[in-house]
């Protein structure tokens, strides 16, 4: 099996987002389909499961805990702090020393393990320095509480200034055709500090895959009815668009969802991919994209197609854009 650096560990190019497991896109699965998806995943080679704190407030960890502690030697365990649901019951963002301590314990004890292996910083708490943040989570490695520190949604600058307090293994971020913000700091300041590029919704949250032609159908609870690239009006002129990108995946001989992941992993060999799913064919689809190699007449093609200059509409809407330190196009 093919597979890229990813801090102190390998991961094969294809790992599992595991978010929509507990929340996110509609109704969820049980947690028996969520098990059968996890052992799946790790049946068919998958070796990197991502989760957070965030996700399901606890119930993600919890499943992984549950379904595959026992297969623990199998992958790499990647988890996030500071953002979390408070006592209160609201999410919220939290980068204090003292809080980010917490969340781990706590995190440690839903997964059901002595050590994650890959534990980033979910948002950056504009409220505190960033080195205090990374400085906490050096303390946690030195504990033997985590392996390596990841920095998630951050610009180039402050992947420099965290980087220089305790090395960065990973930086994530979205990354697809559509979301190409990291193309314009953030892939080359890891590529300069030797730090692996992890990319979340690579499918660009199930638009990439083709299956979603009509947002009205999303569920009330569905996030992407609050991203304004999923608004009706804009999502009916960015469909164009992916009617154009299929023609390219006729003639790679691939699936729009294979095509769009193998162009995230064909920028680099420092990237891997993330996608989420809940369904089993997918599952198996999306991996097997990690051997695909697309054409030069491939990748000029759909960069010419869609980029940030042809996509309709923002990545989130202004509150959310508020809480992350990601770089803008102008």
């Amino acid at each position: 099996m093919m597979t890229r650096k990813l801090g102190s560990f390998t991961s094969a190019p294809v790992g599992l987002g595991c978010m929509n497991l507990s929340h996110a896109y509609g109704v969820p699965p049980s947690e028996k389909e969520a098990g059968e998806l996890l052992n799946n995943a790790l049946d068919l080679g998958y070796n990197l499961l991502d989760t957070a704190a965030l996700y399901g407030f606890g119930h993600n960890e919890e499943l992984l805990g549950k379904f595959v502690k026992a297969r623990r030697s199998e992958f790499v365990l990647a988890s996030k702090c500071g953002m979390f649901r408070n006592a209160e019951g609201v999410r919220e963002i939290n980068g204090h020393p003292d809080m980010i301590r917490q969340t781990c314990e706590d995190s440690l004890r839903r997964l059901q393990t002595d050590v994650i292996d890959l534990y980033y910083l979910h948002r950056w708490d504009k409220n505190v320095p960033i080195e205090e943040s990374v400085g906490a989570l050096s303390d946690l490695v030195a504990e033997g509480k985590i392996r390596d520190i990841g920095l998630s949604e951050i610009s180039a600058d402050t992947l420099r200034k965290a980087h220089a307090v305790h090395p960065i293994a990973a930086v994530q971020t979205e990354y697809s055709l559509w979301t190409r913000n990291p193309e314009i700091a953030v892939l080359d300041a890891c590529a300069d500090l030797g730090v692996t590029f992890v990319a979340f919704s690579p499918l660009a949250r199930a638009f990439l895959a083709g299956k979603l032609r009509d947002v009205s159908l999303l569920a009330e609870k569905d996030l992407r009815r609050n991203m304004p690239r999923f608004y009706p009006q804009n999502y009916a002129r960015n469909l164009q668009l992916l009617d154009q990108v299929a023609v390219v995946a006729e003639q790679e001989n691939c699936s729009l969802a294979q095509l769009a992941l193998a162009w995230v992993l064909g920028r680099s060999d420092n990237i891997v991919a993330i996608p989420g799913t809940t369904n089993l064919n997918h599952l198996e689809e999306n991996f097997s994209a990690g051997a695909i190699s697309l054409s030069d007449e491939a990748f000029t093609r759909l960069d010419q197609i869609i980029n940030q200059h042809t996509v309709v509409g923002g990545r989130y809407n202004d509150v959310t854009q508020a809480e992350i330190d990601t770089e803008e196009f102008a």
